[in-house]
């Protein structure tokens, strides 16, 4: 940035007192005025996830979810958010989409039964971009006698393909835990991929032909009691012979979480490897 003609003499500066677009501090300047306004307000900025937002009065809830400047905003007061957004309105300029269909490539589908979560069109230009919207359908992610290595097999020609696969898989486990396991144990060879890694990949690509739009289903009728369940698989890694934890937590008949992880250390024995798996999924919970 330079000084105004006629402004000031060598060695003087100019002090920014506004965070301007494109400077790398923008992001964190807009975040930094965004939230404290909200907080203003009378909300709580969860300790979970710093982008979640509460507001408990009396009988009426508010929920904010932030990502840079799209907000999603879910509540059993209507009259308390149309007062919320006039708010923000007048602190910012807001556009006002009406009611969520589709956030961040997730699609939103409600009933009187409660809300179906997909990311069907996310799946569908996943499929073009490989060239495989042909391909013949697989019923299963992967084989459950698969067993992957480091050094087995010729080094994939282009990593970045598989690296860019892998990475579009991961987030499309955001609605598809049924490929949960399969894309965590792809994961662990993206800084030196093998062919028979990437045609793991392939192969889960064509059981997401078979069921592109398959996702969660969150019941409106269910008891609001959690349940878990955990597993492990012990010394699954032939390389660093170390357990993979696997869990999922329920909201009644809701899945609301789950993950499949490898272990941090070594466990000796099948017994101990339950265990460290029984803990993680309490710490989930808790």
């Amino acid at each position: 940035m330079l000084p105004p003609p006629g402004f000031g003499s060598k060695g003087e500066v100019c002090r920014l007192t506004k965070s301007l677009y494109g400077f790398k501090q923008a992001s964190r300047q807009w975040f930094a005025k965004l939230s404290s306004t909200i907080v203003d307000q009378g909300f709580v900025q969860s300790k979970a996830d710093y982008s979640v937002f509460t507001r408990v009065k009396g009988g009426s809830m508010i929920i904010i979810l932030v990502y840079v400047d799209d907000i999603f905003i879910a509540s059993n007061d209507v009259d308390a958010v149309n007062v919320f957004k006039q708010f923000l309105d007048s602190k910012f300029k807001l556009k006002d989409l009406g009611t969520l269909k589709y956030f961040l490539g997730l699609e939103v589908a409600r009933t009187a039964n409660g809300i179906s979560l997909c990311q069907r069109k996310y799946t569908l230009e996943l499929l073009s971009d490989a060239g495989m919207l042909a391909c013949k359908p697989a019923n299963i992610p992967m084989d459950q006698s698969a067993r992957f290595r480091n050094s087995v097999g010729d080094a994939v020609l282009d990593a970045s393909l598989y690296r860019r696969l892998i990475g579009r898989l991961l987030y499309l486990t955001l609605t598809r835990p049924d490929i949960c396991y399969s894309v965590h144990k792809l994961s662990q060879f993206m800084s030196s991929p093998r062919v028979p890694h990437l045609q793991a990949a392939y192969k889960i690509l064509k059981y997401l032909k078979k069921t592109p739009s398959q996702g969660l289903f969150l019941s409106a009728r269910s008891e609001l009691q959690l349940k878990s369940y955990c597993d492990a698989d012990w010394a699954a890694c032939p390389d660093t012979r170390r357990s993979i934890t696997g869990f999922c937590v329920f909201l009644g008949d809701s899945l609301i979480s789950w993950k499949s992880k490898k272990q941090q250390v070594v466990s000796r024995s099948s017994a101990e490897s339950e265990y460290r798996s029984m803990a993680t999924v309490t710490s989930e919970v808790v």
